[in-house]
């Protein structure tokens, strides 16, 4: 199975994100938090294979997030999913390596996108 952690501030992004990728994946198994904070937290708890990150966050914005994961281990993947289409604030993320910074709203191409990246031969 391919852990799969959502941090998502919103609850209707979270389940729309879990829902599509779903569709596509069959061997994923996807955990949720809900800020910054509980995103790193649950990071460090289950260590999973891919982190699907927002950027607009309470307690942590996904930036402070995207460092201490990064911190943790240099070759975690993540895969930005935000509004904020800034581009300094794109300057600065792609210094961390990230695999793939996409605007929201996320849609089945993009999560056809991201399920490819993760790897996923096994179409359900």
């Amino acid at each position: 199975m391919i852990k799969v952690l959502i941090v998502e501030d919103s609850v209707f992004s979270q389940k729309i994100t879990a829902k599509l990728i779903k569709e596509i994946m069959n061997n994923v198994e996807i955990f949720f938090a809900n800020n910054g904070q509980d995103g790193f937290a649950k990071y460090k708890e289950i260590k999973p294979d891919y982190i699907l990150l927002d950027l607009l966050m309470p307690k942590l914005n996904g930036i402070e997030v995207i460092k201490l994961i990064k911190e943790d281990d240099k070759d975690a993947k993540i895969i930005v999913i935000s509004a904020d289409i800034q581009k300094e604030v794109r300057e600065e993320i792609d210094e961390y390596n990230i695999m793939l910074f996409l605007n929201k709203p996320f849609n089945k191409e993009k999560a056809q996108l991201v399920c490819s990246m993760m790897g996923n031969d096994d179409n359900a």
